[in-house]
């Protein structure tokens, strides 16, 4: 196996290990891939995807103005961040959860999905010192391209799990009931409140 190969299984191997945890984002993908179908909640997923993506190479590159100024601000991303929580969260609980509604919306808002999971990431200061802690530990240097190559591989490795997990979910979506189904709904909401509250006391 070539170095370059070898750099994306890692790459993958991280991507699927900082994905896999059900955090704000799994919840909106189940969410939205119950309501809109498998693609919606992919979509919503490679959102997040690129923003790792996007930190990975940061970090890899050792692009030190860029990670001062994040780090900097990184208050004020928490914030925003936690606040558009908060907002998904109340929308979520104030909207009217129906199946039938949910399937003639199905394949309508991509790239409004997309863009929302991809902010939410990107203001999460946690992301980019994540891969910096990960990256050191692997010994990638700013003077090569492996950096660069393992966010690649990072990239690939959420998007597969992202498409899995919205497979999975559209899959069991037909034996859900209407009342399991509002249930989801209305939990989901709570969730998201939720962490938007943590991010609030953790600032």
């Amino acid at each position: 196996m070539t170095d370059m190969m070898w750099l994306l299984l890692k790459g993958g191997i991280i991507g699927v290990t900082i994905a896999a945890p059900v955090g704000p984002i799994g919840i909106l993908c189940i969410k939205r891939t119950l309501e809109q179908g498998k693609w919606i909640g992919f979509v919503s997923g490679l959102g997040a995807a690129t923003a790792d993506c996007v930190y990975g190479i940061i970090a890899g590159l050792g692009l030190t103005v860029i990670i001062h100024f994040l780090t900097g601000i990184s208050m004020w991303l928490q914030l925003i961040g936690g606040v558009f929580l908060l907002y998904l969260g109340v929308q979520m609980l104030r909207a009217k959860p129906s199946h039938e509604a949910a399937k003639a919306s199905r394949g309508k808002t991509p790239l409004k999905a997309y863009l929302s999971t991809l902010f939410l990431t990107i203001t999460n200061p946690v992301t980019i010192l994540s891969f910096l802690a990960i990256f050191s530990s692997l010994g990638i240097t700013t003077a090569e391209y492996s950096g660069v190559i393992l966010a690649i591989g990072v990239f690939i490795g959420s998007a597969i799990w992202w498409l899995l997990l919205s497979t999975v979910v559209a899959k069991l979506s037909r034996f859900i009931g209407k009342k399991l189904f509002q249930g989801i709904h209305y939990v989901s909401g709570i969730i998201l409140i939720a962490f938007a509250i943590a991010a609030f006391f953790t600032l």
